[in-house]
């Protein structure tokens, strides 16, 4: 198998992993624990907890209709994953970490839509929190996204760009030509 057909691959297996492996554990949430149920995993640190979020994260825009977030959200997805597919598409190959990073977010996002498309809601259940003060509650899907953002800017902040090829100068008018 040559490099590129692997690497691809590669990338195609990351997204696919990520896409199942969200879905899988949302699966069993759903049939294993009532909505809004709770399990501590580590006491005052770490609980499975079934929510199901309507709105984006953080649970921005759950108030509003669901006509107007199944527009919106639809609309905002096919254009993330457009746009996700354009930056792999357009992402040197020698991009490694930028490229296993855009092919995690995208599993993510995809594993997303496809509870908005079956719900109109996502399922989260991963559940942070110290005492009373709980992080909002999110998926394998979200952290597939967050950790791909992470090492997407990593990569920009670290990427060295390619030195533009010497040209050579023109002689000057004050220098003899060679």
């Amino acid at each position: 198998m040559n490099g590129p057909l692997f690497r691809n691959l590669a990338l195609a297996s990351l997204t696919g992993t990520v896409i199942v492996t969200d879905q899988l554990s949302k699966l069993h949430i759903v049939q294993t624990m009532r909505l809004h149920e709770s399990i501590p995993i580590i006491p005052d640190l770490f609980s499975f907890t079934y929510i199901r979020n309507p709105g984006a994260a953080f649970g921005l825009l759950a108030g509003s209709s669901n006509a107007f977030r199944m527009v919106f959200f639809g609309l905002t997805s096919i254009f993330a994953l457009v746009l996700l597919g354009a930056i792999l598409y357009r992402m040197p190959e020698r991009e490694w970490m930028g490229r296993l990073s855009v092919s995690a977010i995208l599993g993510g996002a995809v594993g997303n839509l496809i509870d908005r498309m079956r719900f109109g809601e996502v399922i989260d259940f991963l559940d942070v929190y110290v005492g009373s003060y709980h992080w909002p509650a999110f998926n394998i899907a979200d952290s597939a996204i967050t950790v791909g953002v992470i090492f997407l800017i990593i990569h920009f902040m670290f990427e060295k760009p390619d030195a533009p090829p010497a040209v050579p100068e023109p002689p000057s008018a004050h220098q003899p030509a060679p």
